[in-house]
């Protein structure tokens, strides 16, 4: 099986640099409806059986144009939330001081285990986002169209793309600040065999 995870289009605090986690449900702004359709026509192709979506309305609106392609509903996972950021929501990012990188350090060096002030932790997100899809795994595995070249898409956020590539691949939460995942982002993770590669990372050609 392939599982292609999506970062959801621009919004309108991405091009305002706010902290936007999941208790924002901020709306695609103009660049990031005709990423959404780029996105659909870059992905038309694909033998998609299924298309999973976080519950906020910038991962949806760019599901909704993947799914409208293919003929597929949209299926909706609270998992896939975006990490809840706490006091930090909606914050300018020129405006977080040294302070907030003091915290960052802490937060590594606790093992992404620490809480964000009244948010959550990386590992909270990561075992959340994971149910997710193993829920989406073990449902679409063993339907009658299941087959190797079968493809799932999930739509989420930077911080639930990079928390399921990392528990896929078997790496340690350390590994987050090693990557980096933008606006419409597409990673490709094939499945097979109980072994897990990651084909493509944060492909955004089709933007061009």
């Amino acid at each position: 099986m392939k599982l292609i995870l999506v970062r959801h289009g621009e919004t309108y605090w991405n091009q305002e640099r706010r902290v936007q986690g999941g208790d924002s449900d901020i709306e695609l702004n103009d660049t990031g409806l005709e990423q959404a359709r780029r996105l659909a026509t870059f992905l038309k192709n694909e033998n998609i059986i299924a298309i999973l979506s976080s519950p906020l309305r910038r991962a949806i609106a760019t599901a909704e144009a993947i799914a409208s392609c293919h003929q597929l509903p949209v299926e909706i996972d609270q998992g896939l939330k975006e990490l809840r950021v706490g006091e930090l929501e909606g914050m300018a990012v020129s405006n977080l001081d040294t302070t907030f990188s003091q915290f960052l350090v802490q937060w590594w060096q606790a093992g992404w285990a620490m809480k964000l002030p009244n948010g959550e932790s990386f590992i909270e997100l990561q075992q959340r986002a994971w149910k997710a899809v193993e829920r989406l795994l073990a449902k679409h595995e063993a339907s009658p169209e299941h087959n190797e070249g079968t493809t799932v898409v999930i739509v989420s956020h930077y911080f639930v793309t990079l928390t399921i590539i990392l528990k896929a691949l078997n790496l340690s939460p350390d590994c987050f600040t090693k990557f980096k995942v933008d606006l419409g982002g597409v990673s490709r993770l094939e499945i097979q065999d109980y072994e897990t590669r990651l084909v493509t990372f944060n492909d955004t050609s089709y933007q061009c």
